[in-house]
């Protein structure tokens, strides 16, 4: 006979309690503790056990047998394409293509005769058909429901036999034997469980879509990301075509590749350059613009980043950034008044890596510090010259991992001239590497200083 009861339970970590808490007693957070019904029965019996040991000798290894999504760049990601029996989840904003990306993920495989089955719990089956259409997924080994019932779920994918089976989203869910409402700790992580169970034992590629918080972390308990086999990050501006694919976790393969597509009226294409699609509209000749030599992943990139320095009548002058972190920023703006006599706390600085890229890399600090510097003197860097270095709170210039990939790629895009750390000891073909021990000298051999 069922039990229930009130818990409240964090929605972070999963940690319960039997009653309300200012602050969860597992994960120090504040203020996630929900209200839900813990629903108890008595103890399933254990039937025997489903496996045995065996020799690690005579394991066949599973990532060998990947199949692929008809998407190289998530092919590239993946290590290969989905494992059979394997449990993916797509995290991204609303709006950003997860459910596009998927869709036209099983509609390719679908393509090659691999029976899919896609469940939609967000939108009605009218309105997933109408996409299908666009990205041309409409294929006979593609199936389609509309439905948020987990036992009616597991019916459909004991009826249709899947190979893959997409949850879009998982936060949609719910079993009615547990009595809470659908998105709460308890129904994502029983659904999640209950998926990957039924994967795991009967080798079907499970993809599911999570949402993600207003801080861009995926929503629901912690435990989800544990369960599953692999998260893939989806994100981008959703002003801007660009869509970039990281692996945050993935036990069959390396989390260091990122996939780069282009959405457009067709869905998401392969960026075949990346390197020209960031440089495709650049303007030569003008202050304030830079190109860092940056290597996201295994991927080495080369983006364009600007700044405009102007005067400011505020009493707090504006610091903007888009697409280059804000406290970075702030601090080679200290490093250019402290170390080099450049006065910008007067002025309103605004930054932007253009084509709505993303740059983390420490080895974008020298050249975001040099198109600071070029906007304000007015003095244009060289059309032919890239910058690589991270830059240190004594002004100094430090090495960054992945040189010569950065400086092969310029190589490639045409340019002919580097700003390197003094510390550099590598050479490339007709590449002149011009060597600054600090941030003050490179900013004389870039000749972006006062005259």
């Amino acid at each position: 006979m069922a039990r229930t009861k009130t818990v409240h339970r964090c929605t972070e970590c999963g940690w319960s309690s039997p009653k309300w808490a200012g602050r969860c007693g597992g994960c120090d957070e504040w203020n996630t503790l929900v209200e839900e019904l813990d629903v108890r029965g008595e103890a399933p019996s254990v039937g025997p056990p489903s496996s045995r040991p065996s020799r690690i000798a005579d394991v066949i290894d599973v990532s060998t047998a990947a199949r692929p999504t008809g998407l190289p760049e998530v092919d590239r990601v993946l290590g290969g394409g989905f494992v059979p029996g394997s449990v993916t989840l797509v995290g991204g904003e609303p709006g950003i293509g997860k459910s596009t990306l998927l869709l036209q993920l099983v509609g390719s495989t679908a393509a090659a005769g691999v029976t899919s089955l896609y469940v939609s719990g967000e939108e009605s089956a009218g309105q997933v058909r109408s996409r299908a259409d666009r990205l041309g997924a409409v294929q006979d080994a593609l199936w389609l429901v509309s439905e948020t019932a987990l036992p009616h779920i597991m019916t459909h994918i004991e009826k249709v036999q899947p190979e893959i089976v997409v949850i879009d989203s998982i936060q949609t869910l719910h079993d009615p034997n547990l009595g809470s409402a659908p998105g709460s700790v308890a129904q994502v992580r029983e659904c999640a469980n209950r998926l990957v169970t039924h994967a795991k034992a009967h080798g079907t590629t499970v993809l599911l879509v999570g949402h993600v918080t207003k801080e861009g972390t995926l929503a629901g308990p912690r435990v989800l990301e544990h369960v599953v086999d692999t998260v893939l990050e989806f994100d981008g501006d959703r002003h801007h075509g660009l869509r970039l694919l990281r692996a945050a976790k993935h036990r069959f393969g390396a989390t260091t590749e990122v996939g780069l597509l282009q959405m457009d009226q067709s869905g998401l294409v392969t960026v075949e350059d990346p390197s020209g699609l960031f440089l495709a509209d650049r303007v030569t000749g003008v202050s304030g613009s830079a190109i860092v030599a940056t290597v996201d992943g295994n991927r080495p990139l080369l983006i364009e980043v600007q700044a405009l320095v102007s005067e400011s009548h505020l009493s707090n002058p504006r610091r903007s950034a888009q697409g280059v972190d804000a406290g970075r920023l702030s601090m080679l703006l200290a490093v250019l008044e402290r170390r080099c006599g450049f006065p910008t706390g007067s002025s309103d600085v605004y930054a932007l890596a253009v084509g709505g890229a993303r740059v983390t890399d420490p080895g974008a600090d020298l050249p975001l510090a040099l198109a600071v510097t070029s906007s304000l003197t007015g003095e244009p860097l060289g059309d032919d010259v890239v910058a690589v270095g991270e830059i240190g709170l004594g002004g100094e210039l430090r090495h960054v991992s992945h040189l010569d990939r950065r400086l092969h790629e310029a190589a490639r895009m045409g340019f002919r001239r580097a700003i390197v750390p003094r510390g550099t000891d590598i050479e490339v073909d007709g590449f002149e590497l011009l060597r600054a021990p600090t941030l003050a000298a490179a900013i004389a051999i870039a000749g972006v200083g006062p005259r």
